[in-house]
């Protein structure tokens, strides 16, 4: 598996490393809730390109990867940095030890929900993925990684279908995080809404894939962003969920300053 492991992570490391032009677009982005210091938590990191952006914005991060061989890569790419910290570990409602579905073709969709998995079978965008082995991973919680690291500015989870759970864990909220969504599974994103809400998060953002693009001029109320959701068509896939405290709220008000790129959809 060690060889089919590492052509994976060239294929990821070639996506999603090789665009100086999305770079700028993602740290233009970021720059709006990360600043020089701040704590970053990437839960789901992967191989790490949004590792890379909160260290290029002199964030500290710790990023946490279940999977061994993306595990390994991150330490070799960021281990060595004094602002970053490496977790092998899924996060979840609790520590512990947790059973992670692997795709060995496309790592980056590998999962702890069996339910994301039965949503993806026949899905539109999600033919021919294939879960095809089970390996045990450590499981921690963001209270956990609170109570290690301290309290982060920023929490950025992309957790393929268990990003509820991950919420489930967290009783301290930053002041802002996002969470990936997918149009397969709404129901996991509309709870994980309702979990922000009772955090005190109570104004949100979204972007669809990778675009970089706000969906909304500024940020809007649980019921207008639960209505967004539910109104996407099918081929939108995926995208990402931003929740956010009203100090943040109102540092991106139409009022506010936002880089060029970070454009708003009309």
């Amino acid at each position: 598996m060690l060889l089919n492991d590492l052509q994976a992570l060239w294929r990821s490391w070639r996506i999603y490393h090789s665009n100086p032009e999305h770079d700028r677009r993602m740290d233009d982005l970021y720059r709006l809730f990360v600043k020089p210091g701040d704590l970053v938590f990437d839960v789901g990191a992967h191989i790490g390109h949004r590792t890379a952006s909160f260290l290029r914005l002199g964030a500290c991060v710790v990023a946490v990867e279940p999977q061994p061989a993306a595990a390994a890569f991150l330490r070799a790419l960021y281990g060595w940095r004094r602002r970053a910290k490496i977790v092998r570990a899924a996060c979840g409602r609790s520590e512990g030890r947790i059973q992670l579905q692997v795709n060995s073709a496309n790592p980056i969709v590998s999962t702890a929900s069996p339910a994301f998995i039965s949503a993806a079978a026949g899905s539109l965008g999600w033919e021919g993925q294939k879960w095809d082995r089970t390996i045990e991973s450590p499981l921690t919680s963001l209270d956990a990684l609170i109570r290690d690291h301290g309290p982060p500015s920023f929490v950025k989870i992309d957790v393929e279908g268990f990003e509820s759970d991950v919420l489930v864990g967290l009783t301290q909220p930053p002041p802002s995080l996002s969470f990936e969504f997918t149009t397969i599974q709404r129901d996991v994103a509309a709870q994980c809404v309702h979990q922000c809400v009772a955090l005190g998060l109570k104004s949100f953002q979204a972007i669809i894939g990778e675009t970089h693009i706000f969906a909304f001029d500024e940020p809007v109320t649980e019921d207008a962003l639960l209505a967004w959701l539910a109104a996407l068509p099918p081929e939108a896939n995926s995208g990402d969920i931003y929740a956010m405290s009203e100090d943040v709220s109102t540092r991106l008000s139409p009022s506010s300053q936002r880089p060029a790129s970070i454009a708003l959809v009309s």
